[in-house]
């Protein structure tokens, strides 16, 4: 849902998606003078406890609280205390509520704060009220899990330890990092009834409570069939982890005198993670897909999300794909089905569309496609490559251009690419990180992280690396979603299994769907991207700028004049672009310019 108010001295424009609500201000030049920041009060509209609360802030002002770390709150002294944006307000004009839940009506008022640290004046604020995204809604689910596996949040309500009941649903700690993806998967399954079918998919293949779960299934009458990533037992007794899940949990290879799982031999990496509902006359009626593997890290530790697309149409193709892998073809055998079900779409794709698409293709037509759209933007442009950003996509991305771009990684760009990437002030880019450890360079390439020496943040901002014990390729992002114009009133948002690379185009077994026009799930991967991009952006500055003196000051301090506004206000600063960017012409789109690619 989106909200705007462009009246008064002060403007606002709000997105929420399910579990997020971001919010950009804007004032004119004369107001930001002696401005200290924005107070954020919500309350929930039409609950029982509505809650009405001045949100939470991170920073202090120094003269004020001096030694945050070690403040005890005022009315009970056992207690830490609890800093709100009504005392120490935010500076900045974006800002986002990560608290919120889905479906909920939330009533927002932001309070610009003038006078002195300690003796802040309230000036007239906004009022206003924005509902957030139900998870599923209009034939299309998403869910997102926590993703940041390490974060103070965690670390506030957990304390710095690995989850202990990971294979526990139920368990508060595995219910917070799943934060519904689990869920939504494991009621996917059980939602299918007896008579009625599964296919399934998958690369990874070893989370036990999913597949016990379609074990389940199979018990209870539903024709199921898998379709997983097999290795061959090694000369040195290494067996393939998805057999050794499997036997755990039971899953029979054949029931009923029907064979029931399948090995992907043949695929150079079978990477797909989807599962396709069938109605009891065995037509596809649904599909579940996205990023996540079938594994512990997938659904609890690294950044995933997972859609559901209720469309017969999308879920026929999806079949008839599954289909043609379960026969475990070779690669040049399996691109003319792909072909035939996925031909190499449009510059412009229709109106208010879903279109998938399949890999291994004969070319990488598709990744010039990707470039051609990054061109195209008129507003802004955010994707997330676990495994770096492919070349077809650097000078897209990399080249001068009046709209903002948003990169989020892995790991850190070589320093041939990091070139490249910062050639124009209006990209940014993040990557995945521990607060308190930076990664290691050899011959230009990133290595390894070691923890930064002598790294004092860790009094205010705590180092966290509690969850990683899975281990795996990706530890942070594994996410891969391109978003064209989501501020724009026809968004292109591409997600899936594939990285945007040649590999996930030419090679590997892949599915991924193009949404055009659908602002509802854009702001909801929107709103995600923020959350974490914001989260792993801060950590790359702290790590990076370790040696800088003042760091701290300006990590876990206020700044105590309005001088913070001054790079918000710049011309041409990325802080003061980003702030136009979310108030530009929404009518404004990446169709204008693709169309001259028909």
């Amino acid at each position: 849902m989106r909200y705007e108010n462009l009246n008064g001295d002060f403007k606002v424009r709000a997105i929420a998606g399910t579990r997020t609500v971001l919010i950009v201000l804007d004032c004119p030049e004369n107001l930001r003078h002696g401005l200290m920041g924005f107070g954020f009060w919500r309350e929930t509209v039409g609950a029982a406890d509505p809650d009405p609360k001045w949100l939470r802030s991170l920073k202090v002002f120094r003269s004020v609280i001096p030694d945050p770390p070690n403040a005890k709150d005022p009315k009970d002294p056992t207690k830490a205390r609890r800093f709100d944006t009504e005392e120490f307000p935010i500076q900045s004009f974006l800002w986002s509520d990560y608290t919120a839940d889905p479906g909920t009506r939330y009533r927002f008022r932001v309070v610009p704060m003038y006078g002195a640290p300690g003796d802040l004046e309230k000036r007239e604020g906004l009022s206003f009220e924005i509902t957030t995204e139900q998870e599923y809604g209009q034939g299309i689910g998403v869910w997102f899990n926590r993703g940041v596996i390490a974060s103070q949040a965690f670390a506030r309500e957990f304390g710095n330890s690995a989850p202990p009941e990971p294979e526990n649903p139920a368990h508060k700690v595995t219910a917070w990092l799943s934060r519904g993806l689990l869920e939504a998967c494991l009621q996917f399954i059980n939602g299918t009834k007896p008579g009625e079918g599964l296919r399934v998919a998958a690369y990874e293949f070893t989370y036990q409570p999913v597949l016990k779960a379609l074990k389940s299934a199979l018990e209870r009458g539903v024709d199921l069939l898998v379709v997983y990533g097999y290795e061959e037992p090694t000369a040195k007794g290494k067996i393939c982890a998805n057999d050794t899940a499997i036997d755990k949990a039971g899953l029979p290879r054949e029931y009923g005198g029907k064979q029931v799982l399948f090995h992907r031999t043949k695929a150079t990496i079978p990477h797909n993670k989807f599962i396709v509902r069938l109605d009891n006359n065995g037509g596809a009626v649904s599909v579940w897909t996205g990023s996540t593997n079938f594994t512990e890290s997938g659904f609890l530790g690294q950044s995933n999300v997972g859609t559901i697309i209720d469309d017969p149409a999308i879920a026929a193709v999806y079949l008839a794909y599954w289909k043609a892998v379960r026969e475990d073809p070779v690669r040049d055998d399996l691109r003319p089905a792909v072909m035939a079900l996925t031909p190499q779409p449009p510059a412009v794709v229709p109106a208010d569309s879903i279109t998938p698409l399949f890999s291994p293709r004969p070319t990488s037509g598709m990744l010039k496609w990707f470039g051609e759209r990054i061109r195209d933007a008129a507003g802004a442009v955010m994707i997330t490559t676990p495994f770096g950003v492919s070349e077809a996509l650097i000078e897209p991305l990399a080249e001068d251009r009046d709209f903002l771009r948003y990169v989020l990684m892995e790991k850190p760009p070589t320093d041939k690419v990091k070139a490249r990437l910062t050639r124009d002030k209006d990209l940014q880019y993040a990557y995945g990180a521990v607060l308190g450890e930076i990664y290691t360079f050899r011959n230009g390439e990133p290595t390894a992280r070691k923890p930064i020496r002598e790294f004092e943040l860790d009094k205010w901002l705590l180092k966290e690396d509690h969850y990683r014990h899975g281990g795996g390729f990706v530890f942070f992002v594994h996410t891969k979603f391109l978003i064209i114009d989501a501020l724009s009133n026809d968004p292109l948002l591409c997600s899936g299994s594939a990285n945007f690379s040649p590999n996930s185009i030419l090679l590997n077994d892949e599915n991924v769907l193009l949404f055009r026009g659908n602002q509802r799930v854009t702001d909801i991967f929107l709103t995600e991207f923020d959350r974490i991009f914001r989260h792993f952006y801060i950590r790359k500055t702290i790590n990076e700028n370790a040696g800088e003196l003042d760091l701290e000051n300006k990590v876990a301090f206020l700044d105590e004049t309005s001088a913070w506004t001054d790079k918000h206000f710049l011309p041409g600063s990325f802080s003061s672009r980003r702030r136009e960017m979310f108030f530009a012409d929404p009518a404004k789109t990446w169709v204008t310019q693709a169309m001259e690619h028909r």
